[in-house]
């Protein structure tokens, strides 16, 4: 089984398509550079508008409102325990 595309890995490959398209256009056009940077730049900036507001990194909206338990933290994050 080979490695698959997934939704996030779909709006990397958009933002880094979209400015670099915008570099293109700017280099092949009289368009001046920081324009098509910053045209193409709100349209990276819409993907990831919808990465993070319409299709977010959570399961169900539900968990959005549950509070954690201290057990569920993990060690990394937990101001808790000191690493000795």
């Amino acid at each position: 089984m080979g490695p698959s595309l997934h939704y996030s890995d779909l709006v990397l490959l958009a933002i880094a398509a979209s400015l670099g398209i915008g570099a293109l256009v700017e280099d092949a056009t009289p368009v001046p550079s920081p324009m098509g940077i910053l045209a193409l730049g709100v349209v990276a900036v819409a993907f990831i508008g919808h990465a993070l507001f319409i299709n977010g990194p959570v399961d169900d909206t539900e968990d959005l409102g549950a509070e954690l338990d201290l057990e569920e933290v993990p060690q990394v994050l937990s101001p808790t325990e000191s690493a000795d």
